[in-house]
């Protein structure tokens, strides 16, 4: 099966005029692979991206991610679907900076519901010990580093095993070295763990080392 199959996608915006941002795309990406999606400023990268992440389900053609057509899908069974099966990394962390770095990682889990707090805890500390932050996981998260804080953002987009993590330049505020981890680090997470992550970036070297790459200029898919 597929991680996500693209077909014949068009998404228009209609203010202040009927405008096609994106126009008859098709593409695949297979489970387990690191996959960078580029293009300069206004491309439609991001607007792919929040298709994909089935915040947005107003488009023609068809996407399927994990075998679901989402377009078959109502707006309740999006929000169940993606709550399952999509973890979300941004550029900014979005940790709750009052709350130890452990309970940032139990909240999608415990939202969830799926497993006993004792069960998601172990989880959770293992994903800490992976990601090289398990020693900060009773801090509160305002007083780790921003590459700690990321790392700990990523732990939280693992938490429910997701068949497809999103991350919307997700090395964007990190330095060289800090975004050489993180790299490394998805690497890691798609060739060993099996997982699909799919990434807007501006940074060409990540892209360079992704697994694949989707180059985006004015709404198209090109070479």
């Amino acid at each position: 099966m597929k991680a996500i199959e693209v077909k014949n996608l068009n998404k228009y915006f209609y203010t202040p005029q009927k405008f096609r941002v994106l126009k008859d795309l098709n593409f695949t990406v297979q489970p387990g692979k690191l996959t960078a999606i580029t293009g300069k400023s206004g491309s439609g990268k991001s607007t792919l991206l929040y298709l994909l992440s089935t915040m947005d389900s107003d488009f023609e053609g068809s996407i399927r991610i994990a075998g679901v057509a989402v377009q078959e899908c109502n707006k309740n069974q999006l929000a169940a679907f993606r709550n399952k099966n999509i973890g979300f990394i941004f550029q900014f962390h979005y940790l709750l900076p009052e709350f130890s770095v452990l309970d940032n990682v139990l909240l999608p889990a415990l939202q969830l519901g799926l497993q006993c707090r004792q069960e998601i805890t172990e989880r959770a500390m293992e994903l800490l010990r992976l990601l090289g932050v398990d020693s900060q996981a009773n801090k509160r998260a305002s007083l780790l580093s921003g590459g700690q804080q990321q790392r700990v953002a990523i732990a939280r987009a693992l938490i429910n095993e997701p068949a497809l993590i999103i991350g919307d330049e997700p090395t964007g505020n990190l330095d060289v070295h800090n975004t050489g981890i993180v790299l490394d680090l998805f690497k890691e997470l798609s060739q060993e763990k099996g997982y699909t992550i799919l990434t807007v970036t501006h940074d060409d070297d990540f892209a360079r080392q992704s697994d694949c790459r989707i180059h985006m200029m004015d709404g198209e898919i090109v070479p």
